[in-house]
């Protein structure tokens, strides 16, 4: 069964990463790994609740950081140690077909600590604010798509990896979605 899972993974990560490569992706999508490139998006965020909401907001920017904590341990301290996995960029059978568009890094493969986060920040978004703003959802949505195929494209995860993360950080973002809006929701 796991033979099967990696083969498929090959392929699909084979398509995505070389098939699909072209100059416009392999300059922009690497961006979408940086922190630095992604981290105002989210301070814009956080700001703009506290601004719009006040001590609610202030209290929503609480759980949004603690969903990403969450998310975040759970993927790299707890499972990618449990699984050790190595990335595709690190695996000699691959290496002769990746490209080196990004530093692959030592680290563990499954899940995605990225599509972990981004998913289960879009989750928690569109449950706790999505009824507000009807910008949000498809715009958290889209953002978190674009960080989990950048994974692919860069060739640092599998396609499991990141439907494993994203299954988790789904989970973990409605989890805390649901405890906020229960307790603290913005629209009582």
């Amino acid at each position: 069964m796991l033979q099967t899972i990696q083969h498929i993974d090959e392929i699909i990560l084979k398509f995505i990463h070389v098939s699909c490569a072209n100059q416009l992706l392999d300059t922009i999508l690497p961006f979408f790994r940086n922190p630095y490139f992604w981290s105002p998006v989210y301070l814009f965020l956080l700001l703009w609740m506290s601004f719009q909401y006040g001590r609610k907001g202030l209290w929503w920017c609480l759980f949004f950081f603690i969903t990403f904590v969450f998310c975040d341990y759970v993927s790299a301290s707890i499972l990618k140690p449990l699984t050790h996995r190595i990335r595709p960029c690190n695996n000699e059978f691959l290496s002769f077909t990746l490209r080196n568009l990004v530093v692959c890094g030592s680290g563990y493969s499954f899940p995605s600590s990225h599509a972990t986060n981004h998913i289960g920040f879009a989750v928690f978004m569109m449950y706790t604010i999505g009824n507000l703003t009807k910008w949000i959802t498809p715009l958290a949505i889209l953002w978190a798509l674009l960080v989990c195929f950048s994974q692919l494209y860069v060739g640092v995860h599998y396609p499991s990896d990141i439907l494993g993360g994203a299954l988790l950080g789904s989970l973990i973002g409605l989890f805390f979605a649901r405890y906020f809006n229960k307790r603290l929701g913005l629209i009582q």
